[in-house]
């Protein structure tokens, strides 16, 4: 019967727009996906926060979806919320503070007694700079007031750094959202028997002079260089001045960035300012400066120790590349050695890769959903930093393919013998449509493919296809006889999944996690 309407009823071969399974939610899109359940939603929005927004939903939108679960776990499951902001932050898993800050100052106003005085404990260790505390302060600041208990837990973060290392957080890091160090240690009155650390206290407070120790050594250097009465030059190299330290004309001058590099520039620090450098002529080819800066670039210890995030890295090489600022004010010819150092950093910063052997297809979401946005507050777009992801993996792998898909599917001319910023550039010419999370495995049983694993970057959002992926996955499996595994890289911090929950050849992971790529590869191999 042609209009028999039960035909359309299929368990086998769904249309995505139409509910599978009782357990599946509507997507944004209006496709109908699997939702991920709190702690999983809780480490998206942790590793990759709700900044951009999505193509589908506002940053405001998201943020209010993803704080909703933040205080939802306060009450469900505050102990597995506080383990999961202490292994993010920690662990440098997350490219930026801001989300494990929010949600450690939720669960230290929400939850109940017992967490909350441990979320309090934990401030000196998730807040590890000045700025993080402020930032803290103007998160707490939004559901209470400041009773003994916060008081005691910022004065400890005065208290517990040793004096040295306390000093270079207050002149590094002097204010931010309208906070200074002057305004916490005024809520705080933190309590020292420590001489030296009172009179830094009393210098921050009411601006005293500092007697002559070791310790305040930064502090005199300091005050020196903003009176600019002493070469700064002599200063950064006396005392040990970070740039943040230094008034803006020395940072016009090529022989302070030379003595700044002489002592050593935080890894960070260095990735941010390398367009400077080069502007300047101090990171000038067949110099000893260039050579110094490509080495601690590719020095991975050192990348490890400075928890230095992947995503960071390939902000970095992709402005460094572009030649000129964010902001287009400064301009600088980039340097190839810097661009190849950065290359090689991005895959540094990962966690050591084991190869699986197995035959892997590597599918990345080039819809216009994912790049209409930008991936945690950067000006990367979840599409290219999908590809940069695909291509940690198939650097360890020998035998993959890479394809992009939106409503169609493209093989992919990127391989790992290509420059991240040349398969960065091939990605944004890529042209996009709808989304069909099902078209990696149909394009693989169609022409033959014998894959063990799928791996796809999406932001989740599929809704156009014919078949749910779920079923595409059953589909191949049962026609190649191979159980393939799927692995789904979420892009985005929605609470959508086209794994399924109670597949246990499925994993969900966030994109971007620096240790994904690992756990990803543990997974395919069993």
């Amino acid at each position: 019967m042609l209009n028999d309407v039960l035909r359309l009823i299929n368990k086998r071969r769904t249309p995505q727009g139409v509910q599978a399974r009782s357990d599946q939610v509507r997507n944004s899109a209006g496709g109908w996906t699997f939702e991920l359940d709190d702690a999983a939603r809780l480490r998206r929005f942790l590793i990759l926060g709700t900044d951009g927004g999505t193509f589908y939903a506002s940053p405001l939108a998201l943020t209010l979806d993803n704080a909703a679960v933040v205080e939802r776990m306060c009450v469900d499951d505050p102990g597995t919320l506080l383990d999961l902001v202490h292994e993010v932050s920690v662990g440098g898993l997350a490219p930026k503070p801001n989300p494990a800050l929010f949600a450690l100052a939720v669960a230290a106003s929400f939850a109940d007694d017992e967490h909350r005085a441990r979320a309090l404990r934990m401030l000196p260790e998730i807040a590890r700079t000045g700025t993080h505390l402020f930032l803290f302060a103007t998160y707490i600041e939004q559901f209470r007031g400041w009773g003994r208990g916060l008081r005691r837990a910022v004065a400890n973060w005065y208290l517990e750094r040793d004096v040295t290392t306390l000093a270079y957080q207050l002149v590094k890091y002097r204010q931010r959202d309208g906070w200074t160090h002057r305004d916490l240690l005024r809520l705080a009155h933190p309590d020292t028997g420590d001489p030296v650390r009172r009179a830094l206290f009393e210098w921050v407070v009411r601006r005293t002079d500092v007697p002559e120790v070791p310790e305040l050594s930064l502090i005199r250097g300091f005050t020196e260089a903003q009176r600019a009465e002493t070469s700064v030059v002599e200063l950064v190299a006396e005392h040990g001045l970070s740039w943040e330290m230094l008034p803006d004309t020395a940072l016009t001058q090529p022989e302070v960035w030379d003595a700044l590099l002489a002592q050593g520039m935080p890894m960070t620090a260095l990735l941010r300012q390398l367009g400077r450098l080069t502007s300047l002529g101090v990171l000038a080819p067949g110099s000893r400066n260039l050579s110094a800066v490509v080495a601690q670039l590719t020095d991975a210890e050192r990348i490890r120790k400075a928890r230095v995030h992947p995503l960071q890295v390939l902000i970095a090489l992709r402005t460094y590349a572009s030649g000129h600022g964010l902001r287009g004010s400064l301009t600088w010819r980039p340097v190839q050695q810097l661009i190849d150092a950065l290359d090689e950093m991005f895959l540094l910063s990962f966690t050591a890769l084991v190869p699986t052997g197995k035959r892997m297809l590597l599918a990345v979401d080039v819809s216009g959903s994912m790049d209409y946005w930008s991936i945690a507050g950067t000006p990367l777009t979840p599409r290219v930093a999908a590809a940069a992801m695909a291509m940690v993996t198939a650097t360890t792998e020998s035998d993959y393919e890479v394809v992009g898909f939106s409503h169609k599917l493209v093989r992919l001319p990127i391989s790992p013998r290509q420059r991240l910023d040349d398969v960065v550039k091939t990605m944004s010419g890529i042209p996009f449509g709808a989304t069909d999370c099902a078209k990696p495995m149909e394009y693989a049983l169609a022409r033959g493919r014998e894959v063990d694993a799928f791996v796809i970057y999406t932001d989740n959002e599929t809704w156009s296809g014919r078949t749910h992926p779920h079923q595409a996955l059953r589909a191949y499996r049962d026609a190649t006889g191979i159980p393939a595994k799927l692995v789904v890289v979420g892009m985005t911090s929605t609470r959508f999944s086209i794994a399924d929950p109670d597949d246990a050849g499925m994993l969900d992971v966030v994109g971007f996690d620096a240790s994904a790529p690992a756990v990803m590869a543990d997974f395919i191999r069993g």
